[in-house]
């Protein structure tokens, strides 16, 4: 099965099934005698993991990581880091009820039609559980890029928005709240809506925006391999991901370019900033906004028709422990997902 590794000089390939025993990855390229603070690693997986609070799965994992090489007496060794994540709480027969049949708007028809052959447990391998091993790899990353700060936070549920810019918002309070939102009244908000999308049975989705500040100039390649192009390409291989869009984004589309320009000032910062922190592909040292969409989870605890293996109409009802709302447990992947491609690009600009 291709289509398992990301990045290139900092690369990271996962394996692993969500009901399988465990589920980890490989980091090739990570340079030596990073010091590694493997508290603030496992904090990063804390954020991720399920049963964290009211409104998320209640599936129960300590998602400890293992490492089985590449570091030595707390130290990265410049050799591949394996490591793993063992799963420690599936229950395999909620997923019974799809063994033959295929749940709306989730990979189970496509897997079995591409590979003949597919794991229903919670999905497989098309399941977010394997978002947790791009955690830990955004975890070392964000270790190796130490000054360049990057911060991911709730900015919607479904019409509830944050009407502030990021400038004005106070990220020491994005882990406040259940939500990760940073805005305490618009946090609430959200919280209630997504309580009561619960009761009801059903999801909702939402958008993250995330900020990257103190990078360099010069990160990103000319023609196919632009900064933004891969982050693109790493938001839109996350779970449930539905758009992304950076700097003025799709509203860009709607002005006049004597508006949309970003005037220099005289030593290389702009006035202005809704190029998002790229032009040209290439990272110009302002700093880097971004926001991904994600739709509801398709899974929903009510009665609905799908089709079976033989293209039966059967009726069907969501089981097992599943979130009404993806993206507070989404935001510490947008940040993974960022880090691994900035840490690509900044050890490819090491080179020149």
């Amino acid at each position: 099965m291709a289509g398992n590794s990301f990045g290139k000089l900092f690369n990271l390939t996962t394996f692993g099934e969500s009901h399988g025993v465990a589920i980890g990855g490989v980091i090739d390229g990570c340079p030596p005698n990073i010091t590694l603070d493997f508290e603030a690693i496992q904090n990063e997986m804390d954020r991720r993991k399920p049963g964290q609070s009211s409104i998320v799965t209640q599936r129960k994992e300590p998602d400890e990581v293992k490492f089985l090489s590449g570091i030595f007496e707390g130290k990265t060794t410049g050799t591949p880091i394996g490591f793993i994540i063992e799963n420690a709480n599936q229950k395999s027969k909620d997923y019974s009820h799809i063994k033959d049949s295929y749940r709306p708007s989730h990979a189970d028809y496509v897997y079995d039609k591409k590979y003949g052959h597919r794991d229903y447990r919670g999905g497989g391998r098309s399941s977010a559980r394997e978002t947790a091993s791009r955690v830990v790899a955004g975890a070392i990353a964000k270790q190796v890029l130490k000054d360049i700060k990057i911060n991911a936070f709730t900015s919607s549920v479904g019409d509830i928005f944050i009407d502030k810019p990021y400038q004005d918002l106070d990220f020491s309070k994005i882990e406040s709240n259940a939500i990760r939102c940073p805005d305490a009244a618009t946090a609430e908000k959200m919280i209630a809506r997504v309580k009561e999308i619960k009761k009801e049975g059903d999801t909702i989705g939402g958008t993250i925006t995330c900020v990257i500040q103190n990078v360099p100039v010069g990160l990103g390649e000319p023609v196919f391999d632009k900064l933004h192009a891969d982050l693109g390409k790493a938001m839109l291989s996350i779970n449930a991901v539905k758009g992304f869009e950076y700097g003025s984004g799709f509203c860009g589309a709607k002005m006049k370019g004597s508006d949309h320009n970003d005037p220099f000032n005289n030593d290389g910062t702009t006035k202005t900033n809704l190029s998002g922190g790229i032009q040209g592909g290439i990272s110009n040292g302002m700093d880097i906004y971004f926001r991904v969409a994600f739709k509801p989870v398709a899974t929903l605890i009510q009665k609905y028709e799908t089709i079976d293996k033989h293209g039966n109409t059967v009726e069907m009802q969501g089981k097992g422990r599943h979130d009404p709302c993806v993206v507070p447990r989404a935001v510490p992947i947008v940040e993974a997902m960022a880090a691994i491609v900035i840490a690509d690009f900044w050890l490819l600009n090491k080179m020149y």
